[in-house]
């Protein structure tokens, strides 16, 4: 089979349900950043490789992730099913409380910064906070009224607070000092 099909050469696409639309259309931008987070997710997954007590419950946990992220790509595509939900959002929360117990409280701003894989985690958070930022923008301008689309919101921004978390998780867990924002 040829990976390719030309029936985008002229900047068109396809979504799941037939529907031909511009491959520069909000609901492409969405879902092309959720498919450039998950890439990045495979980054931070390879960068976490034989280290230590983490390991193996991290990778597991991205890994369920990453899953979840084609799954969003799916419902983005208007691939019709229950892609996303309220489990999901919960399954997040309890790693993150997970993590938030074995870590210092935070008591200022900290800085993007620490070690690879702590940038790493950064790197993701911020693309997914901008794959947020585009299904705002389809939800707003109207061009679905798909109600699942706030349930995978909600799972985009509490996946943002978990890479948030993990970044200092990682930190903690190989004594990698936060650097704390001074203002100047």
């Amino acid at each position: 089979m040829a990976i390719y099909t030309k029936t985008g050469d002229k900047g068109e696409t396809g979504l799941a349900n037939g529907q031909r639309i511009s491959k520069a259309d909000a609901r492409i931008e969405a879902y092309g950043t959720v498919d450039e987070l998950n890439s990045w997710i495979g980054l931070l997954r390879a960068g976490i490789q034989n280290t230590d007590r983490y390991t193996d419950r991290v990778q597991t946990e991205l890994a369920w992730i990453q899953n979840r992220l084609f799954n969003l790509g799916a419902a983005l595509s208007l691939a019709p099913g229950d892609w996303i939900g309220e489990a999901d959002v919960m399954q997040l929360e309890a790693w993150i409380d997970a993590m938030q117990a074995e870590v210092p409280p935070m008591r200022a701003f900290i800085l993007p910064a620490g070690n690879e894989t702590m940038a790493r985690c950064h790197v993701s958070r911020t693309i997914c906070r901008r794959a947020e930022r585009r299904m705002v923008e389809i939800v707003e301008s109207g061009k679905s009224k798909d109600e699942s689309l706030f349930g995978a919101i909600r799972f985009v921004n509490r996946l943002s607070d978990y890479l948030f978390v993990l970044a200092r998780y990682v930190g903690y867990t190989e004594n990698v000092p936060e650097e704390v924002w001074k203002k100047e």
